[in-house]
């Protein structure tokens, strides 16, 4: 008797962003939600992709500073 296989339905993965592809789209996210011209629900899904964005920035910053204080110590 065979084992049923399971699978599990996982989203698509979004392609890496570049720092500055996800500091571009931040501010246009931040641009959209100062403008007061959205939904509530549209709001809301533009600020969890702005949380997003800026958590990536944040990974991309925090690994820059670790290598120039790497590079600092050795020189």
């Amino acid at each position: 008797m065979a084992a049923a296989r399971t699978t599990k339905t996982e989203a698509p993965q979004e392609p890496q962003l570049t720092y500055e592809q996800a500091r571009d789209e931040l501010v246009e996210v931040v641009n959209r939600l100062e403008s007061g011209g959205e939904s509530l629900a549209d709001s809301m899904e533009l600020f969890k992709r702005g949380e997003q964005l800026a958590d990536l920035c944040e990974k991309y910053l925090t690994q820059a500073r670790t290598t120039v204080e790497a590079t600092r110590e050795v020189s």
